[in-house]
Order: C-alpha cells, then sequence, then structure tokens
C-alpha cells in the first residue's frame, strides 16, 4: 500500500546535516519527496512510497543526524499523488 506524509521535525535540526542524512534515509529506504530547511528552525520534509518505507522514516525522524538534537516531530498523513521521481534536498524558505 503507498502512503504520503509531510513530517515537521523540531528542535536543533539546522546547521546539523539533518536534511543530508534525511536524503540518504529516504533513498535507502526507497521514497521520493524532498526535506527543506523553515524559516522558524524546523525541517519539513514530504515523502511518498510503500507505507511501511514512510512509517519507517517517520520513526527515524526522531534520530536524525549524530548532531541533531529533536525534540518533536508532526506527521500528517495526506493521499498519494505519486509526483515526485527522486528524493532530494530542497534549498530556500
Amino acid at each position: 500500500m503507498k502512503a504520503r506524509a509531510r513530517i515537521l521535525v523540531s528542535g536543533r535540526v539546522q546547521g546539523v546535516y539533518y536534511r543530508s542524512y534525511a536524503q540518504d534515509k529516504a533513498r535507502q529506504l526507497g521514497l521520493k519527496g524532498w526535506v527543506r530547511n523553515n524559516l522558524d528552525g524546523s525541517v519539513e520534509m514530504v515523502c511518498e512510497g510503500e507505507e511501511t518505507a514512510v512509517r519507517s522514516i517517520v520513526d527515524w525522524c526522531w534520530k536524525g543526524s549524530p548532531s541533531s538534537r529533536v525534540s518533536g516531530v508532526e506527521v500528517g498523513w495526506e493521499e498519494y499523488r505519486g509526483e515526485f521521481e527522486d528524493f532530494h534536498v530542497t534549498y530556500g524558505y
């Protein structure tokens, strides 16, 4: 079954390679979508793929990169769209 999630990660997650590690993990899980920094210091991710893989990255978000300190993970489940070709870091806000 396919799934899509919008994930918002808060804490010390910018300037600690969180996005790069998230991209590596998402690609390892076969997910497609993007990850970006937000102006408020959070990191936002939209990912699509097999539901088990999406749930795995949600769990991974609590760990993040070795230097990150995650204080919160919010997940919004959305309708699967199949709109992405890969998983990439998006720059800008």
